[in-house]
């Protein structure tokens, strides 16, 4: 598969990074040669210095033979032209990264696709979601609903007083059936736990389970209940403004926001939060502000060093649940390592968007687990698959894998060394990126 990707900013070349690794022909554009440094030398991708709504230059990058063109410069217009053009001279899918939420709309999908623009994203939206999912279940550190809700996958940093500190896999104490744990992250190490491995505290483990027993989930694992009801914004971007605007109706919103101008522009997009002139980044102003009457606090400027240093300082101020928008992809182990709470990166979020377009048939949905080397991977068991002809405990998986649940006929479940996987069965594997493809064969 041929795929050009246009734009060298943090989230062209994650993406390239990410793709490298596959058996793909990855060709790299920007016009500016400095961006692309020396990723050729490093990854197997091509890169080329030319503008991306140059019809002469997109012919030169050979656009006519791509089979999907990926335009994710930060400039809208750019990125809508550029897909146009490449359409017209040949590629054959074209995915666009937006900021204007219309074009997303189902009415809309025909019209632009009669333009060539067959897909489009907006990572600002996607993050956003992901920021009403963490509040609404906050003792978490992540959430994801997996197959609409029928499943749950829920990531908990692990006290010291949890019931499942010290129980090994083979003892018996996780037999319940309730929830299964399927990943755990050790510091910097990301453990597929077998027989003798164990839950340590301060681990950041990864459970499956269904809804009914997330309550069970989080007495095991030790986590207070609290509810969620005064928020605290810190930065008005793009990103704070689609995270407010998502949040629900019952929230109390504060967004503090030290460019005035900014605040003016932000209270005619944003009617449910006050919206105050104020440093988030000051302790004093915080004080002032009721930080240490605040349940959640978000730390979303464009700034990664600040939305980090600004969590710490609300969780001096005891305060419970919260999230920064962390773009550098470097900072995150240092993050997690400093107990800030919830980390969020808008890179690997759209980038697993995309990788998922470039999946079989038999791959429902991928998702990249920001603070783990690993990744969220719901499969499909066709007819006669390798995966459907005995149980698990008996199928030769490759290393690295695990097998957390399944869907069968809407109803979640979890899986076991006996379950026998059954065609049409939506499975749950958490498993290394390098492995999904290898994967691909045990579902076809």
């Amino acid at each position: 598969m041929r795929i050009a990707i246009v734009g060298a900013g943090e989230v062209g070349t994650h993406l390239a990074k990410l793709l490298s690794r596959e058996n793909m022909d990855i060709c790299l554009l920007d016009q500016n040669a400095e961006r692309l440094g020396d990723l050729e030398a490093n990854y197997d991708l091509m890169t080329r210095v030319g503008c991306p709504t140059s019809i002469h230059d997109l012919r030169e990058l050979g656009v006519k033979d791509v089979d999907l063109f990926i335009s994710v410069t930060p400039h809208e217009t750019e990125n809508m032209t550029a897909c146009m053009i490449a359409r017209q001279l040949g590629a054959k899918k074209t995915l666009a990264r937006i900021d204007n939420y219309e074009y997303l709309l189902p009415e809309n999908k025909k019209f632009l696709e009669s333009m060539g623009l067959n897909h489009m994203i907006y990572p600002e939206v996607l993050a956003a979601n992901e920021i009403r999912e963490s509040l609404m279940v906050n003792w978490m550190r992540y959430h994801i609903r997996i197959c609409g809700g029928a499943l749950e996958l829920c990531v908990v940093k692990v006290p010291k007083t949890a019931a499942v500190i010290g129980q090994t896999f083979e003892s018996g104490f996780f037999d319940h059936g309730q929830f299964r744990i399927v990943l755990i992250k050790r510091d910097s190490h990301t453990i597929f736990p077998t027989g003798k491995d164990s839950v340590e505290p301060g681990d950041m483990v990864y459970a499956i389970c269904t809804q009914e027993n997330m309550e069970f989930l989080r007495e095991q694992l030790g986590k207070p209940k609290k509810e969620i009801k005064r928020v605290m914004v810190y930065g008005g971007t793009r990103l704070a403004q689609k995270a407010v605007q998502n949040m629900p109706d019952d929230f109390e919103i504060k967004i503090l926001e030290a460019d005035r101008d900014l605040c003016y522009k932000l209270s005619e997009k944003v009617d449910n939060a006050l919206i105050i002139n104020a440093d988030g980044s000051s302790m004093e102003q915080l004080k002032e502000e009721g930080i240490q009457d605040t349940d959640a606090f978000v730390a979303l400027t464009d700034q990664s060093e600040a939305n980090i240093f600004a969590c710490l300082a609300a969780k001096r101020f005891g305060v419970n649940k919260t999230i920064a928008d962390i773009e550098n992809i470097d900072y995150i182990q240092m993050a997690e390592g400093l107990n800030i709470g919830t980390v969020l990166n808008k890179k690997a979020i759209t980038a697993s968007y995309i990788y998922q377009m470039l999946l079989n048939a038999s791959v429902l949905n991928v998702r990249n687990l920001t603070s783990a080397d690993a990744e969220l991977v719901e499969l499909v068991a066709t007819e006669g698959s390798r995966i459907t002809r005995d149980k698990i405990r008996n199928i030769r998986l490759p290393e690295d894998v695990s097998i957390g649940g399944l869907v069968r006929a809407g109803e979640g479940l979890l899986v076991n060394g006996d379950t026998l996987i059954l065609p049409q069965d939506q499975v749950i594997v958490l498993c290394k990126s390098h492995n999904i493809r290898e994967l691909e064969k045990y579902f076809k």
